[in-house]
């Protein structure tokens, strides 16, 4: 189905509307639904699921050190329109259709966290064994950014997300208003995600197993990576914004379950890159290109005041070896057709914020932390955090208020987007090392020096591409609550099978864990291993990320 690009409207997601506003903040209820939504013009609706009846859901806007109460309702049906494999994490035995809400890059306790078996059915008619609550709350005790929320239930959030349950959630404050950035019309998210959609109704596709796989495989059975073949942005598919000649402010969202993007301008104009994950960087970063992986976010000013009567497109770079034609070389277009409206008063200017060095700090903790793949007992491609699978003993545990260093050691040959739940961290830096003799030997041994870190990934970050056959050095101060968190990579298909782990921030001034899901063993000590076989690393190639 050739679905023609730039005849669609950027839609801009509604503000969510709070039931009240009392002493203790905003209190919202958005509710989870079945719906269909037109996507193109030239397609039929598609049915999708949705925060409020909407592909990407509403936007919330909070105020820093304002809470936000929201009630997640689901009001889903009991039946999937995407196909589940349940051979995984015991799926046979769960409800089809569950969901839990994540507030990506939010610091907050670990029952409003959104934990991957805390999920809930319709109406909370059956739950997870770790749901704790119906209305989750947001401290917003952290500095201006730009956050999203999706679905994380365990083992199907590939499938949630791909239906279209995720949304924005944007914090103010004060020392953001003083800078005199372009806001109110002229601050615009975009959510960039890809789909396929099937040539006989127009309906979502999503591959029910790899390609060609052996008789042996369940139907359905989770695929290591899904790529689809349209790019949407803000729930339409390659559509266009008309602005006036000024500047304006755009938040980038990579919502892509598993793509990553290479972003530039048809003009030549460079993007200037005011922030990151965790908010305003230290000053503006003038970039030619600009990668993002998915759940990554980028705040960019673009000024359109030379461009007066022209068309802009936002094109997404395939490589040396990428086809230019392929259609997702693009994404969308910027026609600088209306009128100016009054005199632009905003501004980049040359100091953004104050970024604290963490690095100073005293470490209690360096982890080596392998990324690598194994197979499964029917020969599926397994990708593992440090050789551990989901339901293994925990060995993360951080102490609640001490500073660590994570080395990810990425043994595959393709990147990861590394998020860790709870904080923002910063980059240390990147260095190649001897994958095979690590693979053989254990020994890490570096073929080269210490990569910097990008300019623009220098700061703050929750989720960050790990290159492959590179070691990626992150540190963060695990604060300010304790409790169970995970850690994973954000392409979706990797995180649900099994590329996602527990955390644990401990409590030094407390006896009392927090519960702990079945399947789980919390460990006294450091680095044991569970009962279960240890799997035989096994080199896995998923081919090209960024397409």
């Amino acid at each position: 189905m050739a679905l023609e690009k730039f005849v669609d409207a950027l839609p801009i997601m509604d503000a969510a509307i709070p039931t009240k506003t009392d002493k203790h903040g905003a209190h919202y209820e958005i509710t989870m639904i079945e719906f269909t939504q037109k996507l193109h013009r030239d397609l039929p609706p598609t049915r999708l699921f949705g925060y409020n009846g909407t592909y990407p859901g509403p936007t919330i806007h909070a105020k820093r050190h304002e809470p936000v109460h929201v009630k997640w309702s689901n009001l889903l049906p009991d039946t999937h329109f995407l196909p589940i494999d349940k051979s995984i994490h015991g799926l046979e035995h769960n409800p089809e259709v569950r969901t839990v809400v994540h507030l990506h890059g939010a610091e907050t306790k670990p029952d409003s966290d959104g934990y991957p078996e805390a999920w809930y059915t319709n109406n909370f008619k059956e739950k997870g064994p770790l749901f704790e609550r119906e209305i989750y709350e947001y401290p917003n005790d952290q500095r201006a950014s730009t956050l999203w929320y999706h679905d994380h239930a365990m083992g199907i959030t590939r499938l949630n997300v791909y239906a279209g349950l995720e949304g924005l959630y944007l914090i103010h404050d004060q020392a953001e208003n003083h800078l005199r950035l372009p806001k109110d019309e002229y601050d615009i998210p975009l959510l960039i995600q890809d789909r396929t959609f099937n040539e006989e109704d127009g309906s979502l596709f999503y591959p029910r197993q790899p390609n060609n796989p052996p008789e042996n495989y369940p139907n359905p059975s989770i695929v290591p990576f899904f790529g689809g073949n349209t790019i949407l942005v803000n729930g339409k598919v390659w559509p266009y914004l008309e602005v006036e000649p000024r500047k304006y402010r755009f938040r980038l969202l990579n919502g892509s379950n598993a793509r990553g993007y290479t972003l530039f301008l048809d003009t030549g104009q460079p993007f200037v890159q005011i922030a990151s994950d965790g908010g305003l960087l230290r000053r503006p970063v003038t970039l030619e290109e600009i990668e993002i992986e998915p759940a990554e976010r980028i705040e960019i000013i673009l000024d359109f005041s030379q461009y007066k009567g022209q068309t802009i497109t936002l094109k997404n770079n395939l490589g040396p070896n990428g086809d230019p034609t392929n259609p997702i070389a693009d994404i969308m277009q910027f026609r600088v057709t209306v009128p100016l409206k009054g005199s632009d008063t905003s501004r980049v200017p040359t100091h953004l914020s104050t970024i604290p060095c963490l690095s100073g700090r005293p470490i209690s903790k360096i982890r080596n932390l392998r990324l690598g793949g194994t197979v499964d007992e029917i020969g599926r491609g397994v990708l593992l955090l440090d050789n551990h699978f989901w339901h293994d003993p925990i060995t993360e545990t951080p102490t609640l208020g001490t500073t660590e260093i994570w080395n990810i050691i990425n043994t595959t040959n393709f990147p990861h987007p590394i998020h860790i739940h709870l904080i923002q961290f910063q980059v240390l830096g990147h260095q190649p090392f001897d994958v095979e003799l690590f693979n053989e030997t254990g020994q890490l041994t570096f073929t080269g020096p210490i990569i910097a870190p990008k300019v623009n990934e220098r700061g703050w970050k929750d989720t960050l591409a790990a290159p492959a056959g590179q070691v990626t050095r992150v540190i963060g101060h695990f604060a300010p609550y304790p409790g169970l968190y995970v850690w994973h990579c954000h392409i979706l298909e990797h995180e649900d099978y099994d590329m996602m782990r527990p955390m644990y921030v401990v409590d030094p001034n407390s006896n009392t864990p927090i519960p702990l899901p079945p399947g789980h063993e919390h460990e006294s000590g450091e680095g044991q291993q569970s009962e279960r076989p240890r799997p035989i690393p096994t080199p896995i190639d998923h081919g090209e990320h960024h397409m």
